[in-house]
């Protein structure tokens, strides 16, 4: 059980103000699998400096850290974190429309085309709905993700044929050298649920994405439909981190599953829904070692059958 009082958390407090950081903090509540054990910090920095102190100090302290926004795409270990959450979603929520930071007109004016920047903890629900609100289309595919910007823009999310980098101009970014940079879309080398962010050990503060003018109803009704589309097909009334495997190429994922007989098996509290295959869900108080048990049973079954390595979109992080 860590210690709230120690000099690192004292130094972190100056950072952010002593109510930004909690100890042992339960990671079920900030996940959408509801799974997790304690981490040892949690953090809320309040700027873009704040974030990068805040990093500073962790590495002085030898303390690992990890960039968490909505939790979506995150499995935490039963053991829970061993280090510092540091949690955007508070303070890293703000999106400009006057397009001044970017080359692109404003979007809320009669331009064809305009810019937004949007920081990296602002939910992708948000971003679509203000958009749409303005008739600037373009985004409606993004509008329903479960994710933030910055979580978009590491893994290039993606659904129903749009991917954040049809839209992306532009992303800002702190190195780990402590330097605030700029990438431009073929910089950020944006792929199949991947970027340069990651591998280069980037922090996504925040994104510039270019869209065109549109009809309001037009907009408003391709996301209802989407929204209609994720109701049928996935089970959004249980707890999940989403896509659980990535795409295997040639393959869809969830297909092999169910082909596999897969629909419905159960490991503990974690079940392989038999709404859509490709989801693993919390059905009643699954641990992560359940998701893994799972998992795990679900890639060599599939691999015995078909020769298909599948592999977890989801992040792991902690001992499992």
């Amino acid at each position: 059980m860590i210690v709230c009082d120690s000099e690192f958390v004292k130094e972190i407090g100056n950072i952010t103000g002593v109510d930004n950081i909690l100890c042992n903090e339960s990671m079920k509540t900030h996940t959408t699998l509801r799974i997790g054990g304690n981490a040892d910090y949690f953090v809320m920095p309040r700027s873009n400096e704040g974030l990068r102190d805040v990093i500073k100090c962790a590495k002085k302290y030898g303390i690992e850290y990890y960039i968490l926004g909505n939790g979506s795409n995150l499995l935490v270990a039963d053991a829970g974190y061993r280090g510092m959450m540091i949690y955007t979603g508070r303070y890293f929520d703000k999106i400009s429309y006057d397009g001044a930071d970017k080359a692109g007109a404003a979007c809320n004016t009669d331009a064809d085309e305009c810019v937004v920047y949007a920081q990296s903890g602002v939910r992708l629900s948000r971003l679509g709905n203000s958009l749409m609100e303005r008739a600037y289309t373009g985004f409606e595919f993004a509008a329903g993700i479960p994710g933030t910007v910055g979580g978009a823009v590491v893994m290039n999310a993606g659904a129903y044929g749009g991917e954040i980098k049809d839209v992306i101009v532009a992303a800002e970014v702190l190195t780990k050298d402590g330097r605030i940079i700029t990438l431009t879309k073929d910089e950020l080398k944006l792929g199949y649920r991947t970027s340069i962010i990651a591998s280069e050990g980037y922090v996504v503060l925040g994104a510039w994405f270019k869209l065109r003018r549109g009809d309001r109803e037009q907009i408003k009704q391709r996301m209802k439909e989407l929204a209609g589309l994720r109701k049928d097909k996935q089970p959004l009334e249980y707890p999940s981190a989403g896509s659980t495997f990535k795409r295997p190429e040639g393959y869809y994922a969830g297909k092999l599953i169910s082909d596999a007989g897969l629909k419905g098996y159960r490991i503990g509290g974690a079940m392989v829904s038999d709404k859509h295959a490709g989801f693993v869900i919390n059905v009643k108080d699954a641990t992560a070692a359940d998701f893994i048990a799972l998992t795990d049973a679900v890639r060599d079954k599939v691999y015995d059958m078909y020769g298909v390595r599948l592999e977890l979109e989801v992040k792991v992080i902690g001992q499992i």
